[in-house]
């Protein structure tokens, strides 16, 4: 075989190589979507757009070029319908671009970085879809990228899904009005589900005035945000990791969790006495809630708050 004819044959070997290659990556990208509706989770990637809005995320930084991680861009901008979460290919890719990507990997041969924005942990393909959906299938672990950063309040990580925007809504809001991402630069408080915020605003607020009652004076708002954080929030999250309690609530959150401890510290208060500790609170709640699902635990918890609520009511008069 003459060397014109050697490298046609291996071209065609490749360009069958990587349509083979391409069509296994759509089956996988089905099976995926099944899945995700079976399972009641998303599987899109996240919406630049949608991520930016819900931050309020408008100021951007200079780009830089850098080697990033694959399974750290979750993104895109205005593509994210046409590849799965794992970047898996779907109607909307090309199928002609993405075999000859691929038979350019096969070959060693470099491509040009791809341009991403980058949101916290998070990256959000501007350009170079095709690229990484390719990468990802060929097990790829870190690819070259011209990174363009986005400052946001929020911590946002890559397990963040569509479906959690809401709550990242919340959560920006929530720092907006208390500037705890700034007095405490560690903290990172995130629900499982929406609406929750509120509460711990409230809590913020009682926190507060029972301050300003003990030391007879007017407590700065972001004082009592530091006191409430450092005397209830963060002791509770210390027992909850050290306890291991979060094992038991798959799902769930350790700001979930300490919703729900601190309802059954004010039950243990009623009954032992303002001396019980909220760390004592978490581990008591494990010890008796550890073993049911979540809903069972936070009916039981609903249902001693109750108790301790009723018994503190005035008894009626008898004549």
């Amino acid at each position: 075989m003459s060397a014109p004819d050697a490298r046609f044959s291996h071209r065609m070997v490749a360009s069958l190589a990587a349509a083979a290659h391409y069509e296994e990556q759509r089956r996988k990208a089905f099976f995926s979507d099944v899945l995700a509706i079976l399972r009641r989770r998303h599987n899109d990637l996240l919406s630049y757009e949608a991520a930016r809005a819900a931050l309020q995320a408008t100021q951007q930084l200079p780009p830089r070029l850098e080697t990033i991680r694959v399974d750290r861009i979750v993104g895109s901008v205005g593509r994210y319908n046409d590849f799965t979460r794992a970047f898996l290919p779907r109607d909307g890719a090309d199928p002609t671009r993405w075999q000859r990507l691929d038979a350019a990997v096969e070959r060693l041969e470099p491509l040009p970085p791809i341009e991403v924005y980058q949101i916290g942990d998070v990256y959000f393909v501007r350009d170079g879809h095709h690229r990484v959906s390719v990468a990802r299938a060929n097990g790829v672990e870190f690819i070259e990228a011209n990174v363009i950063p986005i400052e946001s309040r929020v911590p946002l990580t890559a397990d963040v899904d569509a479906g959690e925007l809401d709550i990242v809504r919340e959560y920006n809001r929530f720092l907006q009005q208390t500037n705890l991402d700034r007095l405490r630069p560690e903290q990172r408080i995130f629900f499982s589900e929406p609406g929750r915020y509120r509460t711990l605003l409230e809590h913020i607020a009682v926190h507060r005035y029972f301050m300003g009652l003990a030391a007879k004076r007017e407590i700065p708002y972001e004082e009592a945000v530091t006191d409430w954080y450092d005397t209830l929030y963060a002791p509770i999250v210390e027992a909850i990791r050290r306890e291991h309690i979060l094992d038991e609530f798959p799902g769930r959150t350790e700001a979930d969790l300490y919703l729900w401890i601190i309802d059954h510290h004010y039950f243990l208060s009623q009954r032992y006495g303002p001396q019980v500790s909220p760390a004592e609170a978490a581990e008591d709640f494990a010890e008796h809630y550890g073993g049911l699902s979540w809903g069972r635990a936070a009916d039981a918890v609903r249902r001693a708050v109750r108790r301790a609520a009723k018994s503190l009511m005035p008894k009626p008069r008898t004549s």
